[in-house]
């Protein structure tokens, strides 16, 4: 797979039709960055990680037989956290079970009824071999959940029952009525189970417990209202106060930035002052006028398909820790399709808590799970903000680890939410349709059209075979799995029309 790393002092210039010069740091920054650039002492980073170790669960005899095999916590109190999650040794190893947690609200005495966990969250990771898979970092590990600010936590992983137990409960169905085998991702050849005994829990399994800190909000831009200095519009729409509009960029907050954090910004450099908290958006003409200058300036060239470059909040701008991530960048050639995810984390979220819900993921997806970065190269909010996923370039085709064997050439949509049985905000589907009109017609991508992807491996396609999918598909298209929910993919065609619109198709 082709990868090309962009180290914190070499700034890569964008990939393909976004080509522009080389991206530079202001004068104060790239003249001595030992002397404009420090970095906060560790313990002044936000956020933390609690990992505390599951044990046997044998007390509950009501569970039957069974329950002598859970694992779990009983009722403790706990530092505070608002995101949840089991992580586990091997990453080759399923969870074959259900996780469950109830919390306490922090502060309150009052528990939460028991919330499942989505424990089928291998299918997004990094490709089969490539070198943040093989990092020897990487853990198996369950979805997050948010359950917002909590400071007690109670977890039970109950194990699969094997065949023959089915059996004798009477039923020969695997959990939630699905059949013992298939081509699914719950599926496992027969002789490969354990025929008279549940199937065994993955060892070391631990629970996590995310805090994502403060952020602390920049100040607010004496050119901006008071209305986009507010922390959100009457509908919902995220406005983050500080540098969320073009202009000069403020070289006194930028000489106080770590080096991760300049790095970060300055490869949006061409769209943003270094340190802006969001990208702006642009016209479609000026959209267009952009991309034609990056092409060349060719007059008689044909007019671009592609959408308005919609607003796109950065990791500045949600409160990505750059201290937690690998320091390169990695990329792949080109942009050919879009896979669209739900995070699985739940719905309990409000919009103006969206940065926080991000910055519990990232965490989750590097310091639990062992991932170089935050997974996906895109967030949307049930609002139908966007946000900068993994570091490297809003516009640039920056190496995912979203969709297991499609991670090259493609980019990974995260809608943050369920939407198995709940069905998508509408504002959530345009965000979608927004950005992937202006990400895709950077690179000369239909968002109604097909393209074709070589697998890395997975459990729909062996490694190495091409495979035609939608331009804009769901996780699903490329992997057996439940993302991005039956309710949100059957909104994917709604999405792609809407995109094509959006490009002038």
């Amino acid at each position: 797979m082709p990868t090309i790393v962009c180290m914190r002092r070499f700034l890569a210039s964008s990939i393909g039709v976004t080509c522009a010069a080389a991206l530079a740091l202001p004068l104060a920054l790239t003249s001595s960055p030992t002397a404009a650039v420090t970095r906060p002492a560790a313990d002044s980073l936000p956020g933390s990680t609690q990992s505390l170790p599951l044990g046997p669960l044998g007390g509950d005899r009501a569970g039957g037989p069974s329950a002598l095999r859970d694992q779990g916590l009983a009722r403790r109190d706990v530092r505070p956290f608002s995101l949840v999650g089991v992580v586990w040794d091997d990453p080759a190893v399923e969870l074959r079970g259900s996780v469950q947690v109830r919390t306490r609200g922090t502060g309150t005495a009052t528990w939460s009824s028991w919330q499942e966990v989505e424990t089928h969250n291998h299918e997004h990771a990094a490709d089969p071999g490539t070198p943040e898979s093989d990092s020897g970092r990487v853990r198996g590990s369950t979805a997050p959940l948010w359950v917002g600010d909590s400071d007690g936590v109670e977890v039970r992983v109950r194990p699969e029952a094997g065949p023959a137990e089915r059996a004798r409960a009477g039923t020969g169905a695997g959990e939630q009525g699905r059949p013992e085998s298939g081509s699914g991702e719950h599926a496992q050849p027969e002789h490969a189970r354990p025929q008279d005994q549940t199937l065994a829990l993955p060892a070391g399994l631990r629970l996590e417990l995310v805090d994502p800190g403060e952020h602390p909000a920049p100040p607010a831009d004496p050119r901006a209202d008071t209305a986009q200095g507010a922390p959100a519009k009457a509908d919902g729409a995220l406005q983050v106060p500080g540098r969320d509009q073009p202009g000069q960029t403020d070289t006194a907050a930028a000489a106080r930035m770590t080096a991760e954090a300049a790095a970060a910004s300055a490869v949006n450099a061409d769209l943003a002052p270094l340190g802006a908290d969001a990208v702006p958006a642009l016209s479609k003409a000026e959209t267009e006028a952009d991309l034609i200058a990056a092409q060349g300036g060719d007059a008689a060239r044909a007019k671009p398909y592609i959408g308005p470059r919609p607003r796109i909040v950065t990791r500045r701008g949600w409160g990505a820790d750059e201290g937690l991530r690998e320091r390169n960048f990695a990329y792949t050639r080109t942009v050919k399709a879009a896979f669209v995810h739900h995070s699985a984390t739940g719905n309990n979220y409000s919009c103006s808590q969206s940065p926080s819900v991000l910055r519990s993921i990232y965490r989750y997806h590097v310091r639990s799970s062992g991932w170089r970065d935050f997974g996906y190269n895109f967030a949307v909010d049930k609002c139908g903000n966007i946000y900068e996923g993994r570091a490297g370039g809003v516009a640039k085709a920056v190496l995912g680890a979203h969709t297991l064997g499609f991670n090259t050439n493609s980019m990974g949509i995260a809608v943050l939410g369920s939407f198995t049985n709940a069905s998508p905000p509408k504002a959530a589907v345009t965000g979608v349709a927004k950005l992937t009109a202006w990400k895709l017609g950077l690179f000369g991508a239909n968002p109604r059209g097909a393209t074709y992807l070589t697998s890395g491996g997975g459990n729909l396609y062996k490694k190495g075979s091409t495979v035609r999918l939608k331009v804009i598909s769901g996780h699903r298209d490329g992997f057996a799995t439940e993302c991005p929910g039956r309710r949100l993919y059957s909104k994917l065609g709604t999405a792609r029309s809407a995109s094509a619109r959006y490009q002038g198709r």
